[in-house]
């Protein structure tokens, strides 16, 4: 397996956010909201071919893990397949 071409998105200590790639000495963008350097680097991952996006929460810790994002059903809530319909 070759170099992984990825992105990291995270909180810088001046209030602004960085999209950074791992281990670079510079970030590759600086934007003032999240959702923007997700947006920016969603770009810079599409120009260079595809690759890995992580984004780090306020504290540096990844901010869905640990969190099963699945939603609960009970029997009565089954899980619909394709072509099913909802009754």
């Amino acid at each position: 397996m070759g170099n992984v071409n990825k992105r990291v998105v995270q909180h810088r200590t001046d209030g602004r956010v960085e999209v950074r790639a791992p281990g670079a000495d510079r970030a590759s963008a600086v934007v003032e909201t999240q959702a923007e350097g997700i947006s920016r680097a969603r770009e810079i991952l599409s120009n260079t071919g595809g690759g890995e996006l992580q984004v780090r929460g306020k504290n540096g810790s990844n901010p869905t893990a640990g969190h099963d994002r699945t939603r609960q059903r009970s029997a009565a809530q089954p899980r619909l397949t394709a072509g099913a319909t909802q009754a």
